[in-house]
């Protein structure tokens, strides 16, 4: 079973983050990434780039599914007001 914080771990050293969250069960994860790399990029462009980071852990059934929310500092910023 993973731990939240070791899919944190593992995303956080694959990609450049201002900010990143992760909650789960060990089965399934929910991740909130903010990324300057997700800028001008597409949901599903930047999907790939998290999933692609994951994708050992994905083929070696360690991880099971991740649902995520990307977005880029600006976006960030402006959501939050």
């Amino acid at each position: 079973m993973m731990l939240p914080e070791k899919v944190r771990q593992i995303i956080a050293e694959g990609l450049p983050c201002e900010h990143l969250q992760v909650a789960g069960d060990g089965q399934h994860f929910e991740a909130l990434i903010v990324s300057a790399e997700f800028a001008g990029k597409s949901r599903v462009h930047r999907q790939q780039r998290v999933n692609e980071i994951l994708r050992p852990y994905f083929d070696s059934g360690e991880l099971h599914a991740v649902s995520m929310t990307t977005r880029s500092p600006e976006e960030w910023s402006a959501g939050r007001g």
